[in-house]
């Protein structure tokens, strides 16, 4: 099974649904035979490389949303957050454009390091306040998921990597995604945003029926009991 999810590293919603996923996953039989690859999105492409204010100066001057309005929706967001066990601090939420850091993941998955790539940036982001669109900072995550330094330094020399994550940004517009975390499990079924845990559940176990139906082998007539006896 083939589970393709669009995310944002600057998205706090993404980081929720990949909890309420893993949740899923982890209770699906079938889990080891799921291939999950992780897409890249970005929420604000025009996000420049540094940005003077805060997480919420961005919001209420770029987004105009009233300051009132953020900081409800952060604690309403934090709270959610807390029940997957997560602890975001959005005081601490450094504003950067996030393409960089796609490259990175694409780099990550290059060398089977992808999800690890991805939980460390989103963690970073939320939880730790780090700077996700800095060159030292991605370096020393580079090294920390023990990708080669010679490619880790090629992603601010060149534009290695750029063209995926742009193909993952199209392809997304293609099928219809308008918003993140978006899930697509085997390219018949799209789960927009972060549902509970239980909707995944019923989403992975029909696709892996429809995929994996019961053949009947036998005659139907063959002796057995059922609800209202047993057949003599």
């Amino acid at each position: 099974m083939k589970i393709e999810i669009w995310s944002d590293v600057a998205c706090p919603w993404c980081y929720i649904g990949k909890r309420r996923f893993e949740t899923a996953l982890a209770q699906f039989p079938h889990r080891d035979s799921v291939d999950i690859e992780w897409k890249s999105y970005q929420l604000d492409p025009s996000i420049p490389g540094h940005y003077d204010g805060t997480e919420l100066d961005y919001l209420s001057k770029r987004k105009g949303m009233a300051p009132e309005q953020v900081k409800q929706m952060f604690a309403h967001v934090t709270e959610t957050a807390k029940g997957e066990g997560l602890d975001y601090h959005f005081d601490k939420v450094v504003v950067a454009n996030s393409f960089t850091a796609h490259r990175l993941i694409h780099l990550a998955a290059a060398h089977g390091r992808q999800d690890a790539a991805k939980e460390r940036l989103l963690s970073d982001h939320f939880e730790h306040g780090k700077d996700i669109g800095n060159q030292e900072y991605l370096t020393e995550l580079g090294a920390a998921l023990e990708l080669p330094a010679n490619e880790v330094a090629e992603l601010f020399t060149t534009d290695k990597y750029s063209d995926a994550v742009n193909e993952d940004i199209n392809e997304a517009r293609a099928i219809g995604v308008t918003g993140v975390p978006f899930f697509v499990i085997d390219r018949k079924y799209g789960i927009s945003g972060a549902q509970p845990a239980a909707l995944f559940s019923e989403a992975l176990n029909q696709a892996w029926q429809e995929a994996n139906p019961l053949i009947p082998v036998g005659a139907s007539d063959a002796e057995a009991c059922g609800p209202d006896g047993c057949a003599i």
